[in-house]
C-alpha cells in the first residue's frame, strides 16, 4: 500500500509528459525491476571502492578457493567465497560490476554516435552516399556478431580496448539502419519541408529538426545495445580475446574458473549469474521504453 502511494506521489510531482511516461513504464512489472537492478549496478560501479570489502587483485594466500559463508567450511570474511589465488569473489564482482557499465556505456554510446551520424547522413545525401553506406553495413551483417568481433580482434590482439573496439564495428549497423529508416519516415514530413524553405542548412535539418524525432526508437535501441556490448565484451573475455587477468571483468572470471567446475562452482556460478542478471536487466528495461515510448504500444 505504501509503495503505491509513494509512486502517486512521485508521479503527481513530475510535469506532464513525464508523468506521462512513466505511467506507461510502470505498467511492466518487469521493467521496472530492471530499473532497479540497473540503479544498484550503477550505485555498485560508482563507489565500489567503498562497498568492495577488498581489492580485487588482493591474494589471501591461506584461503585458496574458500567456499561461500553459508557452506561448510566457509568464512564470513569472504561472503560469497575466494577464487584459486585466494582472492574475495564479492571484491572481484563488484568491481567486475563497474568494468562491465563502462563496457557497456561506451560501447552504446560510441555506436549510437557514429551509427546515427552515418545514417542520418545517408538518409539526406541519397544517390551514391547513401548506396555505399548501406552495403558496407549490410557485408557487416553478413557474418555472424561473435565470429566478427573475434576476428576484429584476432587482427588488432588480445585486449579490452580492442575487445570494445570490435564490438562497437559489430553493432555499429543496427543504429545505422535504424537511424537512416527513421530519418527518412520524418523527410516527408510538412514541419521539414517548411524547415527547409524557411533557409535551414542541411546540418540544423539532420540534427535540430528531423534527429529529436527519430530519438524514441534509439533509445530502446541503446538499453538493448546496452545488453548486447556487456554480453558480447563477456564472450571476448571468456575466450582469452578481451580483458586480460587480474582485470576483475566477469567474462575473464569464467574463463579461470572453468576448470573447478566440480569442486569449486561458487568461482563459476557468480560471475555468470552476474552477466545473466545484468543482460536481462537491460533487456527488460528495453522492453519497458519500448513500450512507454511507442505510441502502438501504449496500453
Amino acid at each position: 500500500m505504501s509503495a503505491v502511494v509513494t509512486s502517486a506521489v512521485v508521479t503527481s510531482a513530475m510535469p506532464g509528459p513525464l508523468r506521462l511516461f512513466w505511467r506507461s513504464f510502470s505498467e511492466n512489472r518487469g521493467a521496472v525491476v530492471g530499473l532497479i537492478v540497473m540503479l544498484v549496478l550503477i550505485v555498485l560501479a560508482v563507489f565500489a571502492d567503498i562497498i568492495a570489502p577488498y581489492s580485487p587483485i588482493e591474494q589471501f594466500r591461506t584461503h585458496f578457493l574458500a567456499p561461500p559463508m553459508w557452506v561448510a567450511g566457509g568464512d564470513a570474511a569472504f561472503p560469497l567465497g575466494t577464487d584459486d589465488v585466494g582472492r574475495d569473489m564479492l571484491s572481484r564482482l563488484i568491481h567486475g560490476a563497474r568494468l562491465s557499465l563502462i563496457i557497456g556505456g561506451s560501447v552504446a554510446a560510441f555506436s549510437l554516435v557514429v551509427g546515427t551520424t552515418l545514417g542520418l547522413t545517408a538518409a539526406f545525401a541519397g544517390g551514391l552516399v547513401d548506396i555505399t553506406i548501406m552495403r558496407v553495413m549490410d557485408i557487416l551483417l553478413v557474418f555472424p556478431s561473435l565470429l566478427l568481433a573475434i576476428v576484429i580482434v584476432a587482427i588488432l590482439g588480445p585486449g579490452l580496448f580492442n575487445a570494445m573496439l570490435a564490438v562497437v564495428v559489430v553493432t555499429l549497423p543496427s543504429y545505422t539502419r535504424l537511424s537512416r529508416a527513421s530519418a527518412l519516415s520524418e523527410l516527408s514530413r510538412d514541419y521539414v519541408t517548411a524547415t527547409r524553405c524557411a533557409g535551414a542548412s542541411p546540418l540544423r535539418l539532420m540534427f535540430l529538426t528531423v534527429l529529436p524525432n527519430c530519438l524514441a526508437p534509439l533509445i530502446v535501441a541503446v538499453s538493448l545495445g546496452f545488453a548486447t556490448a556487456i554480453l558480447d565484451a563477456a564472450a571476448l573475455g571468456f575466450l582469452g580475446l578481451g580483458a586480460q587477468p587480474p582485470t576483475p571483468e566477469w567474462g575473464t572470471m569464467l574463463a579461470g574458473a572453468l576448470q573447478y567446475y566440480q569442486r569449486a562452482w561458487w568461482v563459476l556460478a557468480f560471475p555468470g549469474l552476474s552477466i545473466l542478471l545484468t543482460v536481462l536487466a537491460f533487456n527488460l528495461l528495453g522492453d519497458g521504453l519500448r513500450d512507454a515510448l511507442d505510441p502502438k504500444l501504449k496500453r
